[in-house]
This record gives C-alpha cells, structure tokens and sequence, in this order.
C-alpha cells in the first residue's frame, strides 16, 4: 500500500486506513471475534493506521485494539485514539490537566502500552483551539513520554485552520468526503504547508456513498444513523455528514453512472480522498473482515476525475453542509 508522511506526525503510514468507532458503540452490535478477525484482516492487506477514542463503547474499542496489539506485537500498526468526550458535557474547562492525566492513563491500559503514539481532542468546544494551557498540557505529556504526538478532531474548517497554526499539532482529523468539500478550499493546502497530517474520517458519510441504503433501510434503535438523525445526541454533521438522507440518496444515483466497472461505489468514493493533495490517510469502518479488505483495496484504483463530483455536490449537497462546517 501507498505510504504518505507529514512532518508533524514523524511517521509513514499507508493512505487507507481504519476507523474503529463501529468496535465500540452507535453502528449496530460487532462480536469480539469478528471485531479481531477484521482488525487483523486489516493489517493483513497492509493498513497500519488504526483510529479509536476512548469514549467509543466506554473503552470497548480501545480494548479491542490492545487484543489486537497484544496478539500481534510485531504489527507495526499505528493507533491514534482521542479524548475529551467522557465529559457530561462538553465545556472548555473540562479539558484540564487533571483530566488529561486521567484520560490518559485509561487509554494506555486499553491499549496496554506505556506510550500512546497519537492522542486527539475528540472536537472539542472552539474556544479549547484558543487555549494556551491545553497546549501545554500536551506538550507535557510528550515531554512525560505519556504520547508520542497529538494532534485534534474538528468538526469546522475554522477549527481546523486554529490547530494547524499550534506549532506542535501533528494532525488534523475532519469529515472529508464527496459530499463535504469545503477542506479542499483551505485546510489541506494549509496542513500540507505545515506538515500537518490530514487523516479523513466519515469517508463514507456513514454509509450513503456505499451505495447500499435506500429510502426503505432501516437502522437498528442503538444505531447513530437513527437515533442523531437530526443532530439529538451529538453534532448532526457526524450523521451522514449532515447531508438531508434523500437529498443524499439522490447524490448517489447521481454519482452511481461515475463508478469503474472494477470497483465498488465505496471504493470509488475513498478513492477520490486518496486523490486528494494534503490528505496522509483515510479512516473508513468496517464492521467484517470483508469490508477491511474491501477498503484496503481502494489504494490500488486509478485515480478518480474530480469534475463531475464536484458538479453534483454544488448542485444539490452544498446548500445544505458548505456554510455550516
């Protein structure tokens, strides 16, 4: 698999990566054995970015890739988790010392390693990005050897462009896909100045640029695609990337005549992000081991022609996202 580094982050890593929320909680019940099996089905065609948080399932994911760490040790995977959700709720003056030390610990037993290689803020409240002493706790925690590198998980462009300006900010995670844009404009030329890596997440747009769903699927009660439709429990954007479900539907079969003949809708749709200048690695779920490897094989595609996406997003997704993240 193609690898990408970004100053920052001091690390090659392949350009497909996972996303391990699906591990935890809110995208329908994963077994432990098919969890492993798939984490190692990952690594296997090559993947060597793994994206948890400590939050996903109370540790659930977390857990799961310690396993997976312990059972595979000469692995070579890279996990980036986050913290700052466990908070009741999300103000800026939970993102203190006190805590950061108490996250921290937890994640490194999930994970069972003394040193973390990537800890994100899990989209924290904008004035967080503003906040001297957040920054120097995490330059502590490096200096400690408690992580290796840190870096942010933003749900707005203004987000992302603050953190990228923090000297020592080695990554930036945000939804980038065909149906959110926006980064192209501004954040990826800035990150890739800066070396800042890019990780894209919600490739997907939880599901909608699979091609699979219809205006007739339905999503089991404990599944986000249901319960935060319309933004109930957290930001709506994380939720089919804040796209009204039948406009994207319609993008879809817009979007469906575009796809090779040798590919999948969701490969097609990872990658164009791989395509993307700026972009180190893109995270896309997988709840089975052919998923993982459907994924992986997205690297090995021809390039993707941006013209037509960009032309159907203006038509019928930008009124609805471009402003608001």
């Amino acid at each position: 698999m193609e690898k990408r580094s970004a100053g920052r982050l001091g690390r090659d890593v392949g350009v497909v990566g996972l996303g391990c929320w699906q591990l935890g909680a809110d995208w329908g019940a994963v077994d432990e054995s098919e969890a492993l099996a798939l984490l190692h089905a990952a690594a296997d065609t090559g993947v060597d970015f793994f994206d948890t948080a400590d939050v996903y399932g109370d540790g659930r994911s977390e857990t799961l890739v310690g396993r997976f760490l312990k059972e595979r040790k000469d692995s070579g995977v890279f996990v980036a988790t986050k913290m700052g959700r466990r908070l009741p709720a999300q103000t800026p003056e939970g993102y203190s010392r006190a805590n950061f030390l108490e996250w921290n610990d937890r994640s490194r037993r999930n994970l069972g390693v003394d040193t973390l290689d990537l800890v994100q803020l899990h989209c924290p409240p904008t004035p967080v990005y503003r906040t001297d002493e957040v920054f120097d706790t995490l330059d502590e925690l490096v200096e400690a050897q408690r992580i290796a590198a840190y870096g942010v998980s933003v749900e707005k462009v203004e987000e992302a462009l603050a953190a990228i300006a923090r000297p020592n900010v080695a990554s930036v995670q945000i939804i980038l896909n065909a149906f959110r844009l926006k980064p192209l404009e501004e954040v990826l030329p800035a990150a890739a100045a800066a070396g800042v890596a890019i990780i894209a997440r919600v490739p997907l747009a939880s599901g909608l640029l699979s091609g699979k769903y219809t205006k007739d699927t339905s999503f089991g009660a404990d599944d986000h695609r249901n319960y935060n439709r319309n933004g109930e429990a957290f930001d709506v954007g994380e939720t089919f990337s804040g796209v009204p479900y039948d406009v994207g539907l319609e993008a879809v079969e817009r979007l469906r005549p575009l796809v090779p003949g040798d590919a999948s809708m969701a490969q097609f749709a990872l990658r164009w992000i791989i395509d993307q200048p700026g972009v180190t690695v893109v995270i896309p779920g997988a709840r089975n081991v052919e998923q993982a490897r459907a994924n992986s094989a997205a690297a090995e595609l021809a390039p993707v022609d941006s013209v037509e996406i960009e032309k159907i997003y203006d038509e019928l997704i930008r009124p609805h996202v471009h402003d608001r993240w």
